[in-house]
């Protein structure tokens, strides 16, 4: 494990410790956890955004696909 230097404002500093209690965590623990969720989260964008460009440059024709087309919403980001 690395060890770094975060400049965090005072009030993001407060609720982060305030965070790190509630959980029984260190803040560190708990600094680790959010980067993973919030790369996670990233990931996840990315995949999306993918997807709906290749489906927007390959948009599918067959009957089955348009019935889905119609339940099926892509959210917009």
């Amino acid at each position: 494990m690395e060890t770094i230097q975060v400049v965090l404002g005072s009030t993001l500093l407060r609720a982060t410790d305030g965070a790190a209690r509630r959980a029984r965590v260190n803040r560190s623990a708990l600094v680790r956890e959010a980067l993973r969720e919030y790369l996670k989260r990233l990931a996840t964008q990315e995949h999306e955004a993918r997807d709906r460009a290749g489906y927007a440059e390959h948009p599918a024709v067959s009957a089955e696909a348009a019935d889905w087309e119609q339940v099926a919403a892509w959210p917009e980001r």
